[in-house]
């Protein structure tokens, strides 16, 4: 009777552990997702105390001296600090406006208009160069868009006077923008074509029966079967939008010192000052938790705008 009596005072407690059994194989394949977090994401995370802290070697992260908001005082006097967040933005902005809706745009069309191995194919095509890294793609463009490369010569036969990309203050943006598209086009329509996949194709054949043309069926059926996967998306997008401007791989392969001002983001600005100017690890960390700080209400914001639209949002 005891026994009983403890089994209905914790109903849920004894669900909970009677799920944990049954599932017990999954829950030990997420293992190592978990630990995996814990050890390189979350236990880390005591660092962010630098930014409150003149780090100190001999002492440590944790014995270091605190110092108050002395680094974000400093930070909102350095104009190379501010260059940078402007930068951030503005290419940020830009690869937002420009990528965000390609890949949506791309797997409509492959799945509108491509039969199943023609799509295969282009599936293949765009998705490949994601597996590139930026190391390899940066020495391949470099080779293509030098002052002596391809891009130049070739201008340059045709009588145009061209200079590269990679040192032009004008051109460089755009040539992120470009790479960026080209490189990750591919991967990230994947999910949108899964997406796709999963609407049931007896509406299609109804709408088809019903005589509806194959814009309204894009319209009517495509796009409300993949709408709310856009708005989870796009509230990622938005919550690592500070780090997408910075895209460090690709900005650090292919910018140099003539494009600095239209090219250094703060991840760049982070690294390339405490590599090449000085170690001062409660600084840079302050200007990262600035970031992630905006990232973080950026993410609140955009979640918060898509559920007024009726979507359910991240949470």
């Amino acid at each position: 009777m005891k026994s009983e009596k403890r089994l209905e005072a914790h109903p849920s407690k004894n669900a909970l552990w009677s799920t944990i059994r049954q599932y017990k194989y999954h829950y030990l394949m997420l293992l190592p997702v978990v630990i995996w977090y814990l050890v390189f994401s979350y236990l880390p995370m005591y660092g962010v105390t630098l930014a409150l802290k003149t780090f100190d070697f001999s002492k440590g992260i944790l014995g270091s001296p605190w110092i108050g908001l002395d680094h974000f005082k400093t930070l909102l006097q350095d104009q190379e600090f501010w260059n940078a967040f402007e930068n951030t933005v503005i290419i940020s902005l830009a690869k937002l406006v420009i990528h965000f809706p390609l890949p949506i745009i791309l797997a409509i069309v492959m799945n509108e208009f491509s039969r199943n191995r023609a799509r295969k194919f282009f599936q293949t095509l765009f998705t490949f160069p994601h597996f590139i890294s930026w190391v390899v793609l940066a020495g391949i463009l470099t080779n293509i868009l030098s002052n002596d490369g391809v891009y130049t010569q070739f201008l340059s036969l045709l009588g145009i006077e061209a200079s590269s990309p990679l040192v032009n203050e004008n051109e460089f943006r755009p040539m992120l923008y470009i790479t960026h598209v080209w490189k990750e086009i591919g991967w990230d329509s994947i999910i949108y074509m899964a997406a796709l996949a999963g609407i049931n194709p007896d509406l299609y054949e109804a709408a088809e029966i019903d005589g509806a043309s194959r814009f309204q069926r894009l319209r009517y059926i495509a796009w409300p079967g993949i709408k709310s996967t856009v708005a989870i998306l796009f509230v990622l997008t938005i919550g690592g939008l500070m780090s997408l401007g910075g895209s460090f791989d690709q900005i650090f392969n292919l910018y140099s010192s003539p494009v600095y001002s239209v090219a250094d983001t703060i991840d760049t600005y982070i690294y390339r000052t405490t590599f090449t100017v000085g170690a001062d690890f409660g600084y840079m960390t302050a200007v990262g938790l600035l970031k992630s700080v905006i990232n973080l209400v950026l993410l609140v914001l955009a979640n918060m705008a898509v559920k007024r639209m009726g979507e359910q949002g991240l949470y």
